[in-house]
């Protein structure tokens, strides 16, 4: 079985509270590969300074890091090993992260994802070598999956289109909600060329089954989990 990329989701929410220093740090402290950090612009055009924070909701409710704050600690030199995945949670701010990255020096590091096609559209032309991941949650786009014949109908239409976007070079990896995971799925992921990461997984028994699969990450809000597998 390959080794298993682990990512802490917002870091390490289920130790700490995510999207903050502190849950990156108990990330870090019990040893993932790569940590997710949710990133937002200040107001809903994608205007104003950028923040790790889920929703503006919880900006409003708490505050949070801006994103030049996170970059500057997590590009510390004791964390210069550790991978990045920044999840765009809307349009409009696109180019302003890859700037971040950049003035960070952690555009070799990173990953941006995001469930919105437009974003990566505008990602992948800003900054060619960076490498971005489809997100893609149950249900997509509205649609959804009511019975085990339309779900099976959705899943191989993923591989299918997964498959394509990843050798026409528009993604480098698929991030798709756990449920969707098949095998069928990451084999014509790994055949096309990309990595799989599924979200988010909370039960060391389906992390132990999807690393089974040959994923090549699984994100979750407790890492402490991923001891479990060894």
């Amino acid at each position: 079985m390959p080794e298993l990329i682990r990512v802490g989701h917002k870091g390490a929410d289920a130790i700490v509270a995510g999207n903050t220093l502190a849950s990156f740090d108990a990330a870090l402290a019990v040893g993932v590969d790569m940590i997710e950090l949710d990133v937002l612009a200040e107001r809903a055009d994608g205007s104003g300074e950028l923040y790790v924070v889920h929703d503006h909701a919880a900006l409003a409710r708490h505050g949070a890091p801006s994103l030049e704050a996170a970059l500057a600690h997590l590009t510390a030199a004791e964390f210069d090993d550790v991978r990045l995945q920044i999840d765009l949670k809307r349009r409009g701010y696109e180019e302003q992260v890859v700037d971040a990255l950049e003035a960070a020096g952690a555009l070799g590091r990173s990953m941006i994802t995001t469930a919105e096609w437009a974003s990566l559209v505008r990602v992948r032309a800003r900054a060619p070598a960076l490498r971005i991941g489809w997100t893609v949650g149950v249900p997509l786009a509205g649609v959804p999956l009511a019975g085990p014949l339309t779900a099976h109908m959705f899943r191989s239409g993923l591989a299918r289109t997964a498959a394509n976007r990843l050798r026409d070079g528009a993604i480098d990896a698929l991030i798709p909600q756990w449920p969707l995971v098949t095998r069928r799925l990451v084999q014509a992921v790994h055949g096309a060329g990309g990595e799989i990461y599924a979200w988010t997984v909370d039960d060391p028994r389906m992390i132990r089954r999807l690393a089974e699969l040959g994923v090549t990450g699984v994100i979750t809000n407790d890492p402490r989990l991923f001891a479990q597998l060894s």
